[in-house]
């Protein structure tokens, strides 16, 4: 069969894609990704599959502003269109955020059958607008805020995907670590990273004792505009740190730390729950609904994680949270089972299973579905909204 899955914006929303494509690929289907110029230019993902660019616009709250989003999703609905006509979809899949409504716009003007993931425990916007006309809705987790009853019928639980070797992290032993092992962080803020975790956790490491904090060990996610500053803190408080802007590989950053520090976006939740790892979380205050609250609270009750409000997240507060986690062997060992517990680490699988039944149910014909051909790998970018 044939797949069109349609994802933009952040990484958030563009690995669980990359993690279905991967696992649709294996089972020997085509795929094609609709995604915006901002998704496109994250690196790492969807080697092989081929890409399309099309306009994609964010509502506004200003008139003029709203008249630029909707020629903007015109557009784009347009360029989807068209490609339909070509690929020929059994299915599109949405993963949700405004890169993504064109091309699921597209799909139902066509009578094409579309499955929207969630990633989030509180349904996002796009996925709200479009939850009506969807043939099913795969949630990441059991509740999900804003979810109508009525679509309950047509709602599954898969999780959220995440890549292969994040997964198999879950199956090796926790990295050792007792009195005199180095204590290794991983800070990361999202694909973007974070201001407030570049300003707080160096100055919270500080706070530490002498002893533990010679152990310390730090790879951290920063912004371009703080990353010498971050830099020059670590390196007046003698605590060696490993920055970057952007973690190519965090399946091995991932895989070597003994506590994560971070931000509570829905693929952070799905790897550290997958590979099983504990964390200290501080959920992005002025997102959407609060939705990185609503996301980090199984993980938090669960045990595998401890949550800290971004009002309360002090240098203070950090440091003696870290102390007692460390200052007990066993108690980041156990952090890291009680995140395992709640992971769904078949979440691809689970998924590719649903669009699949999705992919061979009855529907109207497609405009040239006779022609039909596999959606294969291109060589390079083929970006779709100009010709539209």
């Amino acid at each position: 069969m044939n797949f069109v899955l349609a994802a933009g914006g952040t990484g958030g929303h563009m690995i669980p894609a990359h993690a279905l494509a991967a696992e649709l690929k294996a089972r020997g289907h085509g795929v094609l990704l609709i995604t915006d110029a901002r998704g496109y230019r994250i690196p790492g993902l969807f080697k092989g599959v081929e890409v399309q660019v099309i306009p994609a616009g964010r509502l506004s709250k200003t008139p003029w502003g709203m008249l630029k989003a909707l020629r903007s999703v015109m557009e784009g609905r347009r360029a989807a269109k068209e490609l339909y006509r070509e690929h020929c979809p059994d299915a599109v899949i949405g993963f949700g955020g405004y890169p993504a409504f064109p091309a699921l716009l597209a799909a139902s003007s066509l009578k094409i059958p579309t499955v929207l993931h969630e990633q989030n425990a509180v349904l996002g916007r796009v996925n709200r607008l479009l939850a009506n006309d969807a043939a099913a809705i795969a949630t990441a987790y059991e509740k999900v805020d804003r979810l109508k009853p009525g679509h309950a019928i047509k709602t599954n639980l898969v999780g959220n995907p995440v890549r292969a070797s994040i997964v198999r992290l879950g199956e090796l032993p926790f990295p050792a670590f007792d009195d005199y092992a180095p204590l290794k962080l991983l800070v990361t803020g999202g694909s973007q990273g974070a201001t407030v975790l570049g300003e707080v956790v160096p100055a919270g490491l500080g706070e530490l004792g002498d002893t533990l904090r010679h152990r310390l060990q730090v790879v951290q996610q920063c912004r371009p505009d703080d990353i010498e500053r971050v830099r020059d803190t670590y390196r007046e408080l003698g605590i060696p740190a490993e920055l970057s802007t952007y973690l190519n590989d965090m399946d091995s950053k991932l895989g070597e730390c003994h506590l994560m520090i971070g931000r509570a976006g829905a693929s952070t939740i799905a790897e550290l729950t997958a590979a099983g790892r504990p964390s200290i979380l501080v959920p992005l205050p002025i997102a959407t609904d609060d939705h990185q609250t609503a996301n980090a609270r199984e993980l938090a009750r669960a045990g595998g994680a401890r949550m800290i409000p971004q009002p309360q997240f002090t240098p203070h507060t950090l440091a003696r949270q870290i102390e007692a986690l460390a200052e007990d062997p066993d108690a980041l060992s156990n952090a890291a089972a009680r995140a395992l517990s709640v992971g769904r680490p078949h979440a691809a699988r689970d998924l590719a299973d649903l669009v699949e039944r999705i992919g061979q149910g009855d529907r109207p014909a497609l405009i040239g579905r006779a022609n039909k051909k596999p959606t294969g790998a291109a060589p390079a970018l083929a970006p779709a909204g100009a010709a539209a």
